[in-house]
């Protein structure tokens, strides 16, 4: 999954396809790419199961899977709390680290 998200016009895709679905005309032009490349892209991300892509005549719309991103943000979730106890165990060592850094430049301290 993080392999098909690296990709900087991946990553522009599903932005567009976050309000709504989208042809892939659309796509072209709002992020500059050929058609044959843009629809490699939406090849890749509907694979991942990141889009869909419906039918409406001859239209093929994509249209934003956010239950496979709900996944990979439930995952990063987890290391997102990690990360963050791991800072708020380091900000309180060097709170502590200063207050007795403190405590013997005070007259009479150690």
């Amino acid at each position: 999954m993080f392999e098909v998200v690296a990709e900087p016009n991946r990553r522009r895709i599903l932005d567009l396809l976050l309000d709504e679905e989208r042809p892939v005309g659309d796509l072209v032009e709002q992020i500059g790419l050929s058609q044959p490349a843009v629809s490699k892209h939406l090849k890749v991300l509907e694979r991942a199961g990141l889009i869909s892509r419906g039918r409406d005549a001859q239209r093929r719309p994509a249209r934003l899977e956010v239950g496979a991103l709900k996944a990979v943000t439930d995952w990063l979730d987890n290391y997102r709390r990690f990360w963050e106890d791991s800072y708020q165990r380091l900000d309180e060592l060097f709170d502590e680290l200063q207050s007795a850094e403190a405590a013997s430049d005070e007259p009479g301290g150690r």
